[in-house]
């Protein structure tokens, strides 16, 4: 397995340049030597070439999964060849999930990169020490992180990268639209076009996908909780609903929000014959299964990663992925193309805690001058030059600015 996975490694890192720039110069100047990093990603081929990154620049890598279903068998095969701790497995339970976690605590990490905010969250109810700061890839991660730096029980500062312009903005809308339609697609062989495509939550995910599945020829329907994400929505060109009316005219539902039970069984009774209900949401709360469990009369699995569920009243619905990230469990996860702006954000990320001891307990956001750095390594890795101010045009907004 660790020759398959160090060729798909190798595939993947010919299409990130960004982490290729930053690790030939992690390579010189070892910002990371004699620190530990202890991660809690999904575990691809992306994600390798971010922690070849990180052990390039000294550190001492090791890494968990962050999802059951998401961690590719060859690629951890072919980290754990090269040197990186790795504990984790498909299909693992969940006990085996925390056990996994523990080891990667026990090798005393100084950083944590996380997918989530597991990794981090079991670090303060363990209260173990010696933790300088940490990393945050998802928005559902950093929910949780600013809820806790609201409680005032941050104990370290947290470096917000789902919220740099170089990661949200491509990851979630490019990466989490394409990828999304790879697992539906790999998952049920069904077509996209001319469907009623339920799209529940407008965020930069949200909006990635119904865009994604709108090029597909699907007749996109958005449900909402925000009414300013709602109106852009409807601007965009979606119809917008609630769920429970959505319910009734469906064919294909994915959930993008971050929070539990959008789908819930009263949505469920009201679906058409054959409805295909998924997620790509970091966690699998978004659909209620328990309730689905319930109103169901019998199961089967019908196709890989495609389970029906036959319910009282005849009808049938299928559950990808066990609730579980679509695009993860289903197929590989983002290209390597987006995840090099992610991994560039994580890989600096880490070295600017390291350089950056005294900040707060508090959740941050990345610098904008490494926003930008990163943006202009991916445009010169394209070939794409653009413009620059002159002197002049400085002044003039500098001047504008101050209202003179």
């Amino acid at each position: 397995m660790a020759s398959q996975g160090i060729l798909r490694i190798e595939w993947a890192e010919s299409m990130m340049p960004v982490l290729r720039f930053i690790r030939n110069r992690f390579k010189k100047e070892k910002p990371l030597k004699g620190h530990r990093i202890g991660c809690c990603l999904h575990i691809t081929t992306e994600t390798a070439n971010l922690l070849y990154t990180l052990k390039s620049g000294g550190a001492d890598v090791f890494l968990t999964a962050s999802n059951p279903l998401s961690t590719q068998d060859d690629v951890a095969a072919a980290l754990a060849k090269n040197g990186i701790g790795v504990f984790a497995c498909n299909g693992e339970s969940r006990r085996e999930y925390y056990a996994n976690m523990q080891q990667v605590l026990k090798n005393r990490p100084e950083i944590l990169i996380d997918d989530g905010a597991d990794l981090i969250s079991t670090v303060h109810k363990k209260r173990i020490k010696g933790v300088l700061g940490g990393t945050e890839e998802t928005t559902t991660g950093v929910i949780r992180l600013k809820q806790m730096e609201r409680d005032r029980v941050l104990r370290f500062p947290i470096i917000a990268v789902n919220d740099s312009l170089t990661k949200h903005l491509f990851d979630n809308r490019y990466g989490t639209g394409q990828s999304t339609i790879d697992g539906i697609l790999r998952a049920t062989n069904i077509l996209i076009s001319g469907s009623n495509f339920v799209v529940a939550g407008y965020g930069w995910c949200g909006r990635g996908l119904a865009l994604r599945a709108k090029g597909m020829g699907a007749n996109v329907i958005v449900t909402e909780v925000d009414p300013v994400k709602a109106l852009e929505a409807r601007m965009d060109g979606y119809t917008v609903m609630p769920m429970s009316e959505a319910a009734k005219v469906g064919d294909v539902f994915i959930t993008v929000t971050g929070d539990i039970n959008v789908i819930r069984g009263e949505h469920l009774r009201k679906m058409k014959d054959g409805a295909i209900i998924g997620n790509s949401g970091h966690f699998d709360v978004e659909i209620d299964k328990k309730a689905l469990s319930r109103l169901a009369r019998k199961k089967r699995m019908v196709r890989s990663f495609c389970e029906e569920y036959t319910l009282r009243n005849g009808r049938r619905v299928h559950l990808l992925s066990e609730g579980r990230l679509v695009n993860l469990a289903a197929a590989e996860g983002h290209p390597a193309m987006v995840m090099d702006l992610s991994f560039a954000n994580q890989a600096l990320a880490a070295e600017y805690l390291l350089h950056n001891r005294k900040l707060q307990h508090i959740v941050y956001n990345l610098p904008l001058a490494i926003d930008e750095r990163i943006a202009r390594l991916k445009l010169k890795s394209m070939g794409i030059a653009i413009d620059r101010l002159t002197t002049e045009q400085k002044k003039y907004l500098a001047s504008w600015r101050m209202g003179t």
